[in-house]
């Protein structure tokens, strides 16, 4: 199965909680793997922390998504 990038969430918990938000609407992210580095709060780069779901599912989840992570945001600040 071919997974493809739908968004890039700013921290590992963000993206944890992206996924959360994701599978319970019933897509099916690709799940984040532990081990991040202490003290290292971007392993992944300036883009931040990708989340993936398979193709066939990623015009729909991008929508949530982009929507979940205006929400996200707006509640960080």
């Amino acid at each position: 199965m071919a997974y493809q990038i739908i968004a890039q969430a700013k921290n590992a918990s963000m993206a944890r909680a992206l996924e959360v938000a994701l599978r319970a609407y019933g897509f099916h992210p690709l799940e984040q793997v532990d081990g991040v580095l202490p003290g290292v709060p971007n392993l992944f780069g300036i883009e931040g922390v990708p989340v993936q779901v398979p193709e066939e599912e990623a015009a729909d989840a991008t929508v949530l998504a982009v929507e979940l992570l205006k929400e996200m945001a707006a509640t960080d600040q």
